[in-house]
């Protein structure tokens, strides 16, 4: 990985006081990219809370709803092979800006849909700016972890993932209030729009240097990218299952009463924002490849005690551990791709999180389809089967330590 700041650390002398005024700008960037992971955060977790809502509002059935969520990954993957190298050519701070400011646009524009492909249409733009959000705001996170000099990737997914319990408590008073999905989004975009506003002047500028060599436009990526993307694909289709259809196997299969409909999905992010938090600690003291191969037994765990125990107070517990069990691994999967040495940092992380984020947005469709067919108990212990293959793969792969 090979690129050089520019901040205004670099030129300035070493005047008195210096060193606390560099520790304070440096903690000031964390907390800056820190908010725009959570900015995303809370537009998808915004989107995902009111689901429910709109699948009743437009009549879709399960498949149906699978159907239309597969939206999301077809928009994903037509920006897919653009996103690392616009990254690279424009910088990460541009295009986050840009990317998080549309996607916000977009989850607003959800709130219009009348008809299934109106939401449709809504989604694949959504996916389009949410990938290219992706993208630049990790590579934000892969420099910051570069200028604080050890590992911190795991805070920053904690703040996405307490966006996406914000989220869910937002969730909660709007349809308390009784507000419409579209106004409901509408704040949502406001809100985003003013973190960004207040905290865009710190974010990272980063040049990438230039590599000599000349690529081919389709060259054999890194096998250890696509190892690590496939860990990381497990991982969110683990997740993306968490937040697409918590709340509809909560009020279908565990049959909560009322409210607590929503007890699964912000158990899960509860647990997974506190292990994120905690994420950076237990690598350091434990090592990468044991915390990722106990979190993948965690997340099969999980989910096989809410098929079998499918009652309200085992179900909460489960899908807690699930939670626990996703925290680590893809912060942990995109800072060892972000250091890779042969790759930038935004094309790295294109790779890893492309392929990552098919799971994320490929899963919930999918269970949809297998919901449909055999039932939602039987769709998630097929997820759970993907915590195992996330603990086999990561004792197979030599980079991670």
């Amino acid at each position: 990985m090979e690129f050089r700041f520019i901040n205004r650390f670099n030129t300035r002398p070493k005047l008195k006081g210096y060193k606390h005024a560099k520790e304070s700008y440096l903690k000031r960037i964390r907390w800056a990219v820190s908010l725009f992971y959570f900015a995303m955060g809370l537009c998808f977790a915004t989107w995902a809370s009111r689901i429910p809502d709109i699948k009743a509002s437009l009549h879709l059935s399960e498949s149906d709803l699978g159907s239309i969520l597969f939206a999301l990954p077809f928009g994903q993957l037509v920006i897919m092979p653009f996103s690392g190298k616009l990254v690279t050519k424009y910088g990460s701070h541009r295009i986050l800006l840009f990317s998080l400011a549309f996607y916000a646009l977009a989850l607003t524009n959800l709130g219009l849909a009348t008809k299934p492909w109106h939401l449709s249409a809504g989604l694949f733009l959504f996916g389009i700016f949410g990938n290219l959000s992706n993208i630049a705001v990790n590579t934000q996170g892969v420099y910051t972890e570069e200028l604080f000099k050890r590992t911190i990737m795991s805070s920053f997914h904690g703040a996405w993932s307490t966006a996406g319990f914000t989220g869910a408590l937002i969730g909660i008073a709007m349809l308390a209030l009784k507000l419409t999905p579209l106004q409901h989004f509408a704040i949502t975009a406001v809100i985003v729009f003013v973190l960004m506003g207040a905290n865009y002047k710190f974010l990272i500028k980063a040049k990438e240097k230039k590599n000599k060599e000349k690529k081919k436009l389709f060259a054999k990526p890194d096998s250890v990218l696509i190892w690590l993307g496939v860990i990381g694909f497990c991982c969110m289709a683990s997740e993306g299952v968490m937040f697409d259809w918590s709340g509809v196997y909560f009020k279908e299969v565990v049959k909560a009463p009322g409210p607590l409909v929503i007890l699964g999905y912000t158990s899960f992010m509860i647990m997974m924002a506190s292990g994120r938090f905690l994420g950076d600690r237990l690598i350091f003291k434990y090592g990468r490849k044991r915390v990722l191969q106990v979190s993948g037994l965690l997340i099969s765990i999980g989910l096989f005690t809410s098929v079998f125990l499918p009652y309200l107070v085992p179900s909460t517990l489960a899908f807690m551990l699930v939670g626990l069990g996703v925290s680590t691994i893809v912060p942990t999967v995109y800072s060892i791709a972000g250091k890779n040495t042969t790759v930038a940092p935004g094309e790295a992380l294109t790779i890893v999180s492309s392929v990552s984020f098919l799971g994320f947005l490929m899963g919930p469709p999918v269970i949809g389809y297998i919901a449909e067919a055999y039932g939602l108990q039987f769709s998630f212990a097929f997820i759970g089967i993907f915590g195992v293959l996330i603990a086999f793969m990561v004792s197979r792969i030599k980079a991670i330590a």
